[in-house]
């Protein structure tokens, strides 16, 4: 459980100093980042609700593949 628990822990403060780091870092100025981050994620949202819609019909059509009577 303390390993677990640690490796958390290290794994938070990581994630933190290479955000921290890659701000400082970023080729753009912080206003123009911030658009372009929330672009990206706005795109990725949207292929990922756009997935989630084509991945449910074709559950949805299977299930009632299985529940139609066989003939």
């Amino acid at each position: 459980m303390r390993r677990a628990v640690s490796f958390f822990i290290g794994s938070l403060i990581g994630g933190i100093i290479g955000a921290v780091l890659a701000l400082l870092f970023a080729p753009l100025p912080g206003t123009e980042l911030r658009v372009q981050i929330n672009d990206r994620t706005q795109g990725l949202a949207a292929d990922i609700r756009h997935a989630a819609i084509s991945k449910r019909i074709e559950l949805q059509e299977r299930l009632e593949t299985l529940r139609s009577p066989r003939v």
